[in-house]
C-alpha cells in the first residue's frame, strides 16, 4: 500500500492543527523552565504529535466505517471504498500507538505513565458520536494535550501556562469541529448520531461555536496580559482573532458552501501563524 494513500487515509495535512501548538509547548518549557533546546527531544515531540494523531485518526476511520459507508459525503473514504482493508488500519492503529508509547519512554518518565491516558483520550473520541452531542469537545479535549504534553516532555512538569493555552485549543478546535459538522446534520439526525448540530439546528450550533471561540479568543488574550507576553504575541494573536472571526464571517445556517474554508484554511492559517508569533516572543 503506498505511503500517499495513508498519508490521505489519516488526513496528515490536518496535522497542522495541533502541531504548532505543541510547538508552543515545546518552546514555554525551554524558555520559562530555562531547559536547553534539544534536537533529540524537539524531534521526539514531533514524532508524539504524529504518532498519536495517525493512530488517533486511523481507529477514528476504522470505529466509523459502517457509518462512512452510509453517509454520502464519506462513502468514498479509504476503508468503505476498500482502499484500505479494515484489518490493515487496525495494525496501522496498534503500530503508531506503539511507536507514540516508544516515542514518550525515550523522552521521560512522566510522559510514559500518562500515554495511555493520552491514548485513551484521543482513540476514545471516535466513539463519543453515539452517545452525547458533547463530542466536539471530546476532540477538542484530544488535541489541547499537544501543548502541556510537550511542555511535560521537555520539564516534566506541570505549570499553569501550557494548560491555558490547552484550554484554547479545546474550545478552539471544539468549536471549528462544531462548523464542520454543520454538513452531516441531517445524516445525523437520520442515524441517530449525536452532534451539535443535530441536536439543536444548525443556526443554534453557529451560536455555540461562536460562544467557544469568544472564550477561546477571550484567554489568548488574558495568557498574553497576565504572561507578560510582547509585541509578537499580540501580533499573533491579533491575527489569530480575526481568523475565528472570519470564519464565523463566511459560513452561514443556510450557506455551507465555504465550510472548508472556514474549517482548514482559516483555521490551518491561524494555528501556524499565532504559533509562530508566540515562538518569536519567547526566543526574543
Amino acid at each position: 500500500m503506498s505511503l500517499n494513500k495513508y498519508l490521505s487515509f489519516v488526513k496528515f495535512a490536518h496535522t497542522v492543527f495541533a502541531m504548532p501548538f505543541a510547538m508552543i509547548g515545546y518552546f514555554l518549557g525551554t524558555a520559562y523552565a530555562g531547559v536547553g533546546f534539544s534536537w533529540q527531544t524537539f524531534l521526539l515531540v514531533i514524532l508524539c504529535m504524529v504518532f498519536a494523531r495517525n493512530a488517533a485518526m486511523s481507529f477514528n476511520r476504522y470505529a466509523d466505517r459502517f457509518i462512512d459507508a452510509k453517509n454520502p459525503r464519506t462513502e468514498d473514504r479509504e476503508i468503505p471504498s476498500n482502499v484500505i482493508k479494515p484489518q490493515a488500519a487496525l495494525v496501522f492503529v496498534i503500530a503508531n500507538a506503539i511507536a507514540f508509547m516508544i516515542a514518550c519512554r525515550l523522552l521521560n518518565m512522566l510522559v510514559f505513565y500518562l500515554s495511555p491516558v493520552a491514548l485513551l483520550v484521543v482513540l476514545g473520541y471516535s466513539f463519543t458520536k453515539k452517545y452525547t452531542s458533547l463530542c466536539h469537545f471530546v476532540l477538542g479535549t484530544g488535541l489541547s494535550l499537544a501543548p502541556v504534553g510537550a511542555y511535560l516532555a521537555v520539564t516534566g512538569v506541570f505549570a499553569w501556562l501550557p494548560v491555558m493555552f490547552s484550554f484554547v485549543v479545546l474550545l478552539w478546535s471544539g468549536g471549528f469541529d462544531i462548523i464542520y459538522a454543520l454538513q452531516d446534520e441531517d445524516f445525523d439526525v437520520q442515524e441517530r448520531l449525536h452532534s451539535i448540530p443535530a441536536w439543536v439546528g444548525k443556526r443554534n450550533a453557529l451560536i455555540i461555536s461562536a460562544l467557544a471561540h469568544t472564550v477561546a479568543g477571550a484567554l489568548v488574550v488574558v495568557i498574553g496580559f497576565f504572561w507578560d507576553f510582547g509585541v509578537w504575541y499580540a501580533t499573533g494573536a491579533a491575527i489569530f482573532l480575526f481568523l475565528l472571526l472570519y470564519q464565523h464571517l463566511i459560513v452561514k445556517p443556510n450557506d455551507l458552501n465555504r465550510v472548508n474554508a472556514a474549517f482548514f484554511t482559516s483555521n490551518g492559517i491561524a494555528s501556524v501563524v499565532f504559533a509562530g508569533f508566540v515562538i518569536l516572543d519567547l526566543l526574543l
